[in-house]
C-alpha cells in the first residue's frame, strides 16, 4: 500500500513540475509533404526522457493523455536473426 501511494505521489510532482516547462511550438508547413501542422505544447528540451508528457507514468494537462513510451528506453524482448 506504501508504495502504490508514494508512486501517485511521485506521478503527481512529475505531472506538476513538467507543467510549468511547457513551450508552444507554433504552426509550420512541412517542406517534404506540404502538410501544415497545427501548433502545439511540448516539454522543454533537456537531458531526460523522465519528464516527458509520452512517457509513461506522466499525462499531457492539454490533452490529458497518459504516456505511452518507456521511459529509459526499454523495448520489449525482440528476436534477431544472425546473418
Amino acid at each position: 500500500m506504501k508504495t502504490i501511494v508514494a508512486s501517485l505521489v511521485l506521478v503527481i510532482v512529475l505531472c506538476l513540475s513538467t507543467e510549468g516547462k511547457a513551450t508552444r511550438v507554433k504552426g509550420f508547413i512541412k517542406r517534404s509533404s506540404g502538410t501544415y501542422v497545427m501548433p502545439y505544447h511540448r516539454t522543454k528540451a533537456n537531458t531526460t526522457k523522465i519528464d516527458n508528457w509520452s512517457t509513461k507514468g506522466n499525462v499531457n494537462p492539454y490533452t490529458g493523455k497518459n504516456g505511452t513510451k518507456e521511459p529509459f528506453g526499454l523495448r520489449p524482448y525482440k528476436r534477431y536473426r544472425l546473418e
